[in-house]
């Protein structure tokens, strides 16, 4: 099994540490490297060649949007995940625009942050909850309304409770418990969800469904 290849950039020792213990559990991941600021972070991923880096926001020397920049123009196939206690607007968008492929908060549980490792090394875009509530309400304007096609003419009353659920926050083993089903079951409902929806993400998936008004904006944390 070929490892995907992780670089944590944090200033806190002790982040790093319990990261990297909770993503060397996974036979699939392996931590090559840790940065203590930005500069550092850009220098690291030269030598280290990561597949992702785990990017802080608020670090000495350059800061995480700034390193992000750097490493997407001189290394554009790594995927940048922010994991930051920070979820003001200047920093989502700035480290969106900067090319991070998912904004995560440090209140995610560790299962949270494996799986959204593995979705944007696959090429996908992860997002908090609270912050795909940020980006939708950037992009789509106040007044707009949402298209509100019936949802039962895309998806099974199932499908929709796990998509509520997940526009809620919740792993896909609190959606199981919640709805006293197996964890494998809730994972091909989203993956029914995906095909349906011609999605690749949970967050592509709960932004189409705050659009057709299938679900309110009042469900996002």
């Amino acid at each position: 099994m070929e490892k995907i290849r992780i670089l944590i950039a944090d200033d806190h020792a002790v982040v790093r540490e319990g990261t990297r213990q909770i993503l060397e559990q996974e036979p699939d991941l392996e931590v090559v490297a840790e940065a203590g600021d930005g500069e550092e972070a850009v220098r690291m991923t030269g030598t280290s060649k990561p597949d992702v880096v785990i990017m802080d926001v608020a670090m000495p020397k350059v800061d995480g949007i700034s390193a992000t920049k750097q490493i997407k123009s001189l290394y554009p196939k790594v995927a940048v995940l922010v994991l930051s206690a920070y979820d003001d607007d200047q920093f989502v968008f700035s480290l969106l625009e900067a090319g991070a492929a998912g904004y995560l908060l440090k209140s995610v549980r560790g299962q949270e942050l494996i799986d959204a490792i593995r979705a944007v090394h696959a090429g996908e875009s992860v997002l908090h909850p609270a912050v795909a509530r940020k980006v939708l309400n950037r992009f789509v304007p106040a007044g707009g309304k949402p298209l509100r096609q019936r949802p039962a003419e895309i998806l099974s009353e199932r499908e929709l409770d796990v998509l509520r659920l997940a526009s809620q926050g919740m792993s896909n083993q609190d959606i199981a418990d919640r709805l006293i089903l197996s964890l494998r079951t809730v994972q091909a409902h989203f993956s029914h969800i995906f095909n349906k929806l011609d999605v690749s993400s949970r967050t592509e998936a709960v932004v189409r469904a705050l659009k057709e008004g299938w679900v309110t904006l009042e469900d996002v944390p």
